[in-house]
């Protein structure tokens, strides 16, 4: 007997709303400390919110600005980039 993956119905189901904010708040998070050490970030607040298929991605980081560092306001805007992809990427699974 073979069976087709959609057969369960879990292959064409839209991802759920907790599923999209845990995707795209690890995706926001990823960036931040791909550039940054932990222990050099004094303050990381994302907020997500996935509403009637919207998409609200805030990131407010406070991190070192000095010359060798990384703009704080380029990676908080990448991250936030970041989170919108990995949101895309999830719903064309």
């Amino acid at each position: 007997m073979n069976e087709d993956a959609s057969s369960d119905g879990k292959a064409d189901a839209d991802p759920t709303d907790e599923e999209v904010v845990r995707t795209a708040a690890e995706a926001a998070e990823g960036v931040v400390f791909k550039r940054y050490d932990q222990s050099a970030v004094t303050d990381l607040d994302v907020t997500i919110t996935f509403e009637d298929g919207v998409l609200d991605v805030d990131v407010y980081l406070n991190a070192p600005d000095g010359p060798d560092d990384p703009d704080p306001e380029a990676v908080a805007e990448a991250a936030t980039e970041a989170a919108g992809d990995a949101v895309d990427e999830l719903f064309e699974e």
